[in-house]
């Protein structure tokens, strides 16, 4: 399962993150994420219900912050992010994905 929260203000963000990582914080050498309910804690989904979300707000030109395993491998699918676009931070990867 993934968390969903989708912050609009000039530009709609979309913060998913698998959700076993909420409220966890990641730090190697020089970089930090901290996945904070304030950013990431929205709705749970199934994987089926992210996908429609990416495909809907990707046709949006939505900003997605994208940070899990499942949440990572769902984007490559769908082609929302590549492999080139994915870094790491504690063997945990995230994406940022500006359309």
């Amino acid at each position: 399962m993934m968390l969903v929260k989708i912050h609009k203000s000039y530009r709609t963000t979309v913060a998913i993150c698998d959700s076993d990582l909420l409220e966890k914080n990641f730090e190697q050498e020089d970089r930090e994420i901290k996945i904070t309910k304030n950013f990431f804690g929205g709705e749970e989904k199934t994987p089926e219900e992210v996908k429609k979300i990416m495909l809907d707000y990707s046709a949006e030109d939505a900003t997605f912050n994208l940070v899990g395993k499942e949440t990572i491998n769902l984007a490559l699918k769908i082609e929302l992010v590549k492999k080139e676009g994915i870094t790491t931070i504690q063997n945990i990867p995230l994406a940022l994905v500006l359309l």
